[in-house]
């Protein structure tokens, strides 16, 4: 018979202790997340309602947007992708919503509209889109469509993919690779689409 001394006591102690933090953290973990995803869901449901009402009552001024305004909805009808967007490249926005990068254009404006997302929230989807997918972005000014010309894998450190262009264009941006074990990732997902199909956005 092997006896049982001290040291295995405290081993078996430990390990006691450590699977109670391990499922404390656990628990908090699931408890944020919860917490998140009711918030954003709260959060896109008023954002819908002001859309509606602000579409009620057009108005074609086009004025830089406020940090935290509200765009419009970015919509990819094959994913079943849906998500309002506010104006914002930074965390608080991406924890509510897509985020429409600033200084970039405006959907319905000549030049380069982009939109960033989570890779597991709101974007988690665009991992299926392909080339000639439509996406509909609907702002209070109108609806405007674009068709998916590519897709794209960089570094976080290519801003040029957001640079203006002389045609109207959507670019989605998105964390990559999807299954990521950790926040974020190394790498960028870029979804390039042209307007129409033809240069012009349709209203």
């Amino acid at each position: 018979m092997i006896p049982v001394g001290p040291r295995v006591d405290r081993r078996d102690s430990w390990l006691r202790i450590l699977e109670i933090v391990l499922l404390c953290i656990a628990t908090l973990a699931a408890g944020w997340y919860a917490f998140a995803q009711v918030t954003a869901r709260r959060d896109q449901v008023a954002l819908a309602r002001e859309l509606k009402d602000r579409t009620s009552v057009r108005d074609d001024a086009r004025a830089v947007p406020e940090r935290g305004a509200l765009i419009g909805r970015v919509e990819v009808p094959r994913l079943a992708v849906s998500a309002l967007a506010r104006e914002g490249a930074d965390e608080q926005t991406f924890s509510r919503a897509v985020g429409h990068v600033p200084d970039t254009a405006l959907p319905g404006e000549a030049g380069n509209a982009a939109f960033a997302g989570h890779r597991d929230t709101f974007f988690r989807r665009l991992k299926h889109v392909r080339a000639g997918d439509e996406i509909v972005v609907t702002t209070p000014n109108g609806r405007y469509q674009y068709v998916v010309r590519e897709t794209r894998v960089v570094k976080p450190s290519d801003v040029w993919v957001l640079d203006p262009t002389a045609e109207p264009t959507l670019t989605l941006v998105t964390c990559y690779p999807f299954d990521a074990l950790v926040p974020g990732g190394p790498l960028r997902y870029v979804v390039v689409a042209e307007a129409d199909g033809r240069g012009r956005p349709t209203l």
